[in-house]
């Protein structure tokens, strides 16, 4: 019975092809629309998650914004460090200046960085060429910089800089390592950076001071992030009077987890919008299936009166409602894949974007969902049709 009202279902889809294409379209665009939302928001928050990520996932930011007149200071960073659970401490502190190369007279904005050389293995910047700072350029106030690699590329015109100097804000210093190219940076504004050692830092700028109100600590693996936190949270508190406004402390699974509800958040609201296109097309789906059955009324009540029965009768046209939907489905999961693949052609290596199967089960589901639901109306419509009456229209 099933196999032969699949039969029926299909030959009149196919006897009325550009209506029942029309037909399903609300069924495509609103597929389509899921699909390729959730996949692009799946996809953006991946590649930020992958960001966060590679700075390591045992990392602590502290800000300071009350110091009690009790500031810390560079040996205060360094005392961190001899707790067990901490592995690296390093103070941060940034500038803007303006750098200047003789050898290609290039002059470009760029932000300059004042820390030590635990700030490396926090952020686990990886050097092209070179070594980053040392302890004893914090001790000695020495004047030499870190670049990073779109500041050796574009303002030094190559990477094999080290050695070379370039002046910032018309003090010289002297280029002692290059870092990697950033592959995972998605940006396409090249940003120019610079590190030099915490205190000369100080003597370049006037805006920074030895008073560190910045700091990144990295925990000895990622199991002990809350001890470590609770390890810098205890040496605040006593030092600033256990006032715990005094500062901010925000480690890497707090973002992350921030991360995960804002993205969360935004594939339901686009899902949602989204279903409100697969709603609209289960209307269409049902004013079809109204006017089909108008149409075929005389067909009813044929088979009827040879003996169907309402449930044979009612079957048929929910069948029909449901193959519309579902193959709607189908070609809208189809586009969605040809579209993901001209997003990611267009915007290159920078994010990668696929159909999660997760989305896929929820368009189908919901799908054969808007099928049975709009399709029982008129399938019902046309089971309760009196064989004489159905036998005497003439429409």
């Amino acid at each position: 019975m099933i196999r032969q009202s699949v039969k029926m279902a299909w030959k009149s889809i196919t006897s009325n092809k550009m209506r029942s294409f029309l037909t399903m379209l609300g069924i495509i665009i609103g597929v389509l629309a899921l699909v390729v939302l959730v996949s692009l928001v799946s996809g953006a928050t991946t590649s930020v998650t992958d960001q966060i990520s590679s700075m390591g996932t045992n990392m602590i930011q502290v800000s300071v914004t009350d110091d009690k007149d009790n500031p810390l200071k560079l040996a205060d960073i360094q005392a961190l460090m001899d707790d067990d659970e901490i592995a690296s401490a390093a103070p941060i502190a940034q500038t803007t200046a303006t750098a200047y190369y003789s050898a290609t007279s290039e002059e470009e904005s760029a932000a300059v960085y004042g820390t030590t050389g635990a700030y490396a293995d926090i952020m686990g910047l990886e050097l092209y060429s070179g070594r980053f700072l040392k302890g004893t350029d914090i001790d000695n106030h020495t004047n030499v910089v870190v670049i990073n690699a779109g500041f050796a590329e574009t303002i030094l015109g190559g990477m094999n800089v080290v050695g070379e100097t370039v002046k910032l804000n018309g003090v010289e210093y002297q280029i002692v390592g290059v870092l990697a190219s950033d592959d995972s940076d998605t940006s396409t504004i090249e940003t120019y950076e610079a590190y030099m050692p915490y205190t000369s830092l100080v003597r370049l700028t006037d805006s920074v001071s030895l008073e560190i109100s910045s700091f990144y600590v990295s925990a000895s693996s990622e199991d002990t992030l809350e001890l470590a936190e609770d390890a810098v949270t205890e040496v605040l508190l006593a030092r600033f009077s256990e006032d715990e406004d005094a500062f901010t402390i925000i480690n890497q699974s707090t973002i992350m987890e921030a991360m995960e509800s804002v993205t969360n958040t935004m594939a339901l609201l686009l899902g949602g919008i989204a279903g409100i296109s697969l709603l609209v097309g289960g209307i269409g789906i049902m004013n079809i299936m109204l006017v089909s059955v108008t149409e075929r009324t005389r067909e009813i009540g044929i088979r009827k009166a040879i003996g169907a029965g309402r449930a044979v009768i009612m079957m048929q046209f929910l069948i029909e409602a449901l193959m519309l939907s579902l193959m709607g489905c189908a070609i809208g999961i189809f586009l969605s894949w040809v579209t993901l693949q001209i997003i990611a052609a267009v915007g290159g290596d920078s994010m990668t974007y696929s159909i999660s199967m997760n989305v896929v089960w929820i368009a189908v589901s919901f799908s054969i969902f808007i099928g049975v639901v709009f399709g029982i109306y008129p399938a019902n419509k046309a089971a309760k049709k009196k064989p004489i009456d159905a036998l005497r229209y003439i429409g």
